[in-house]
């Protein structure tokens, strides 16, 4: 991941999607030769020079202050998660670039026992690069194609690419695939010198064409909230609401929990689920006890 080449065609995308009208700016004619907005309407708009702006769209972030980057959003009109995404770009272009291997993240005991507590809604814990860290046993077994997937560690972007049960298990694979990359970029904006990271969007850009085109597009995305729908290979079609909930004392970590309305088909699905999860738990433990016995027991 370039950061100058990151922040150049993020800014010429926002750019590019803007028409003078939607800018409260006059028309002049048809002939244009952007789709969007001209180099110097941005710069007017935000309140600098042009040969200023022409520089921070080369990929020079360095040294903006807080108040050029908030003239930006509002000339770009970013929304929240782009806003966020210019300002960890900033951030980025002013710190020494260090290609790193994040520490190893482990989920505490006490975020583990509040999963499995949670015995009527799916649950998992993921990072920033959507590895799956933890899960309850309802999230295990909704999630059970990603997590029967050999590839480690559990990775939601890997499975939406690279697994062909995806788009049986995403009915609205398209839009899924979307929120994917989108959470990615968001990330790579946030922590650009993870090593990690940096391997997983090169094996999935070398591996998966859709995953390049949508990457090349540069959007970001918040994704606390909303309603997901899979189709299950045991209990069929479910739509089930989220919430996803940063962890304050464990950075970079999400917690995401799964609900029903009572009386709906999705919460009859949700009950289905987890009396097979039970069922395999259950088995699991009499071939582990089985195999402790011997065979001579």
């Amino acid at each position: 991941m370039d950061s100058r080449n990151d922040v150049r065609e993020f800014l010429a995308s926002r750019r590019a999607r803007i028409t003078p009208q939607q800018a409260g700016l006059p028309a002049y004619g048809g002939n244009r030769r952007v789709p969007g907005l001209r180099r110097e309407e941005v710069a007017m708009l935000a309140g600098v020079s042009v040969d200023y702006y022409n520089r921070l769209e080369r990929g020079n972030l360095s040294g903006a202050s807080e108040s050029v980057l908030e003239a930006l959003v509002r000339a770009l009109q970013l929304d929240e998660a782009e806003r966020e995404h210019l300002f960890d770009l900033a951030r980025a272009a002013n710190s020494t670039p260090r290609r790193r291997r994040p520490a190893r993240q482990r989920i505490r005991p006490g975020i583990q026992r509040l999963l499995d507590s949670m015995t009527d809604a799916p649950a998992f814990v993921r990072n920033g690069r959507l590895d799956v860290l933890a899960a309850n046993r309802l999230g295990r077994a909704l999630y059970s194609p990603v997590f029967d997937d050999p590839a480690r560690p559990v990775n939601l972007a890997r499975f939406r690419f690279l697994n062909s049960r995806a788009r049986d298990f995403y009915p609205d694979w398209e839009d899924s695939a979307n929120t994917t990359v989108a959470l990615l970029r968001t990330e790579a904006g946030r922590d650009p010198h993870d090593r990690a990271l940096q391997d997983l969007i090169g094996e999935l850009a070398t591996r998966s064409e859709e995953f390049r085109t949508l990457w090349a597009a540069h959007n970001v995305r918040l994704h606390h909230t909303g309603v997901k729908n899979f189709h299950h290979p045991v209990v069929g079609d479910l739509s089930l609401p989220f919430e996803a909930m940063p962890l304050p004392a464990d950075p970079g970590l999400t917690l995401t929990a799964f609900s029903a309305e009572p009386g709906t088909p999705a919460q009859d699905a949700l009950n289905l689920l987890g009396s097979w999860a039970a069922s395999l738990e259950q088995t699991d433990e009499t071939q582990e006890a089985r195999s402790a016995e011997g065979p001579g027991a």
